[in-house]
């Protein structure tokens, strides 16, 4: 199954979150990234798969999730280090600079690692998505620091366009002894 093509649905209640999710499940032909409730009562729900199979379970998704629906994002083109940071599974071994972009909701972090990864050549080790974080998530950042300033430049236009930016820092020459705190 392709997976370059991410669909991501928010909700406001775990209850219709649960439902859209059963909807999605049964619209198309998906791969389920993650479904869990979140912080502070909010209900995600994360698929990947082909275009047209995406796009038809987020159509069912939202018909099911109605008024409830925070957010949502479709990202076709999916850049591929997006996935691996969302589950957990991605590794970096590069330190010349890290960032912190923090955003107001679970979509507008995936989006912005997903830009920073399109115009610049910078590696995502974690995309946290709302757990014990009040409803806000973040993504991290490392690589040279052209790079990261490159890619967070991309990426704060389009999430401050949306009124989602909480925060955000770019540390060069970070210190060693927070490495260990920063690849948590």
């Amino acid at each position: 199954m392709d997976l370059t093509v991410l669909g991501v649905l928010e909700f406001n209640s775990i209850a219709t979150g649960i439902k859209s999710l059963d909807a999605m499940a049964k619209a198309a032909r998906i791969r389920i990234i993650d479904a869990k409730p979140v912080c502070p009562g909010k209900y995600i729900i994360i698929v990947a798969g082909e275009v047209a199979d995406v796009d038809a379970a987020m159509t069912a998704g939202k018909k099911a999730g109605e008024a409830k629906i925070v957010d949502e994002l479709f990202l076709p083109q999916l850049h591929p280090k997006i996935i691996p940071a969302i589950v957990g599974a991605a590794e970096s071994s590069e330190w010349d600079a890290i960032a912190v972009l923090e955003a107001l909701s679970v979509t507008a972090s995936i989006e912005a690692g997903d830009i920073a990864c399109k115009r610049a050549n910078v590696s995502i080790p974690e995309i946290r998505l709302a757990v014990g974080l009040g409803g806000k998530s973040y993504v991290k950042m490392v690589g040279e620091i052209s790079e990261i300033e490159a890619g967070m430049a991309a990426a704060l236009d389009s999430i401050q366009k949306k009124g989602l930016l909480c925060s955000s820092v770019i540390i060069p020459n970070p210190d060693p002894s927070i490495r260990e705190f920063f690849f948590v």
